[in-house]
C-alpha cells in the first residue's frame, strides 16, 4: 500500500467545512496547524494596524488513491480553482511509521469497494 500526505493551506473561516469535506471523502484523521501567509499583494491597514488573514493548514496521511479523491472533493467543495481561496497538494510517502492499523484496515476497505 502506497502512501500520500495530503496538504490543505485555506482561511481559518472555512476549516469546519474543510474537515467535514474530507472526511466525507475518505479521510479518517488529520492535523491542523495555524498559520499565517504572506502573499504579494499589500495587506489591509486599519488604523495602523496591519490585519493578516488567518489561515489553518491540514495534513492528513492518506493511501494515495484515497488522497486524490479527497484532494478532488476538496478541490471541488471550497472551489479552489474558481477563487484561489487556497491551496491543496499531495506529497507521496516512501517511509512511514506510526499509522494506526485500523486507518490502514479502513483504506484496505475503501479502495476493495471502489473496484
Amino acid at each position: 500500500m502506497k502512501f500520500a500526505a495530503l496538504v490543505l493551506i485555506i482561511a481559518e473561516d472555512m476549516e469546519e467545512h474543510a474537515i467535514d469535506v474530507a472526511k466525507q471523502a475518505g479521510a479518517g484523521g488529520m492535523t491542523l496547524i495555524n498559520a499565517r501567509g504572506i502573499g504579494t499583494s499589500e495587506k489591509k491597514t486599519f488604523f495602523g494596524l496591519t490585519y493578516q488573514g488567518a489561515q489553518s493548514m491540514m495534513i492528513c496521511i492518506l493511501e494515495r488513491k484515497i488522497s486524490l479523491a479527497v484532494m478532488k472533493a476538496l478541490t471541488e467543495e471550497l472551489g479552489l480553482k474558481k477563487h484561489s481561496k487556497g491551496v491543496v497538494f499531495t506529497v507521496p510517502l516512501e517511509h512511514i511509521a506510526g499509522i494506526d492499523t485500523r486507518q490502514i484496515e479502513s483504506f484496505a476497505e475503501q479502495i476493495r469497494e471502489d473496484i
